[in-house]
């Protein structure tokens, strides 16, 4: 069952004003997180294999992760939870608990072409703006964006020597921004445009997808946009339609308005933080970073990919990526290529338990179809 949907836009004075978006956790709060790890710890449970009980919460731990959960669906579209105890455990304890605390907030999704369930978010030595290159396993500056779910949490092991500060901007805001200055742009962010999935697509789709920028539903707003992926299927794939010059101009003036002071937000993720993002009317960036040359102090951040049971609606335009548009529905990630039986399993059971819309999954479009006008 969703919640009302009350997602606000706001201005980065905003946020630098008013906290209420960070939740600092008690003691008991994260002292439950530790008890609930060792009696994981003691299953011998594999990730997919866990359920609700192989993490038993208390009350207070499952209720500060509610809220926390609850506020990315509310007036900021996110939240920063602080204190969980990565210093004292080891990073085989910190992915446990990370997928622990996971099963309470939601569905978990596959995040690459691995069809990875968490991904460690440090520098490997990817490179960002080549084809198929993702941002996660660089140290580079990334575009604005939004990952494909409900909600991404981000969960900082270690930070790095400097740099990799995290930017965050209201997507309502950007859009009532465009609605200012450039109204005629409305129409146009409205429209499908293609983007790469940086192959991180299922075999049986094609390598591109269709997705407006700008939803064009009056109570549920939502925004997806990644600069590098639209232009990359501009540049790897001929049978995808030019983009107009009203195109490039509503993607110029969106590099203009994102960075900006008035509304750009910029915070620096500490050791124990938990970043949650809304991704549907957040968007986010980060700085490029110098890491430390030592292995074990590197910079390093967990990925989860979420589909939450109180997400919003989406336009039918959406359904082509996200496989559901139907508010409360398991939807979104990545496919990749190596979704395993024993995902789609973990898949199906939880969902149930948490109450949401399930179905399996079915591509919209696959790779037969001819793709149509861009209009």
């Amino acid at each position: 069952m969703s919640t009302p949907f009350q997602a606000r836009p706001w201005l980065a004075e905003d946020v630098r004003n008013d906290t209420s978006w960070i939740i600092r956790m008690t003691a008991e709060e994260v002292a439950g997180f530790d008890t609930a790890l060792a009696h994981a710890e003691g299953t011998g449970k594999g990730l997919l294999a866990m359920d609700l009980e192989d993490f038993p919460l208390p009350a207070a731990s499952r209720a500060v992760l509610k809220r926390a959960i609850e506020t990315t669906q509310e007036r900021w579209g996110m939240c920063l939870l602080k204190g969980f105890p990565v210093e004292r455990w080891t990073e085989a304890q910190t992915r446990l608990a990370y997928w622990g605390m996971g099963l309470h907030m939601g569905v978990g999704r596959t995040q690459n072409r691995a069809s990875e369930i968490i991904n460690d978010v440090r520098d490997a030595g990817g490179d960002y703006k080549v084809k198929g290159g993702r941002g996660y396993n660089t140290n580079a500056g990334l575009d604005f964006h939004q990952d494909s779910c409900d909600v991404v949490a981000l969960l900082c092991r270690r930070t790095a020597k400097s740099g990799g500060t995290s930017k965050v901007i209201s997507s309502i805001a950007l859009r009532d921004e465009v609605q200012r200055l450039r109204p005629d742009l409305i129409p146009v962010l409205q429209q499908r445009w293609f983007h790469s999935y940086q192959g991180t697509q299922d075999p049986v789709q094609p390598p591109f997808y269709g997705c407006p920028i700008f939803g064009d539903d009056p109570s549920y707003f939502c925004a997806r946009t990644n600069r590098k992926n639209t232009d990359a299927a501009q540049r790897d794939f001929q049978e995808v339609p030019r983009l107009t010059q009203a195109q490039i101009e509503a993607l110029d003036l969106l590099d203009q308005l994102m960075p900006s002071d008035k509304l750009c937000y910029s915070m620096e993720l500490e050791r124990g933080d938990l970043q949650l993002l809304n991704n549907y009317v957040t968007l986010h960036s980060r700085t490029n970073f110098e890491d430390f040359e030592e292995p074990d102090k590197k910079r390093h951040l967990l990925r989860l990919w979420l589909s939450i049971p109180a997400s919003q609606p989406l336009p039918p335009q959406w359904e082509e990526y996200y496989g559901d548009v139907r508010p409360g529905a398991v939807r979104g990630g990545v496919r990749g290529s190596a979704i395993t039986a024993e995902f789609l399993a973990y898949e199906e059971r939880h969902a149930r338990a948490l109450g949401m819309a399930w179905r399996p999954w079915q591509p919209l479009v696959t790779r037969e179809p001819a793709i149509v006008d861009a209009g």
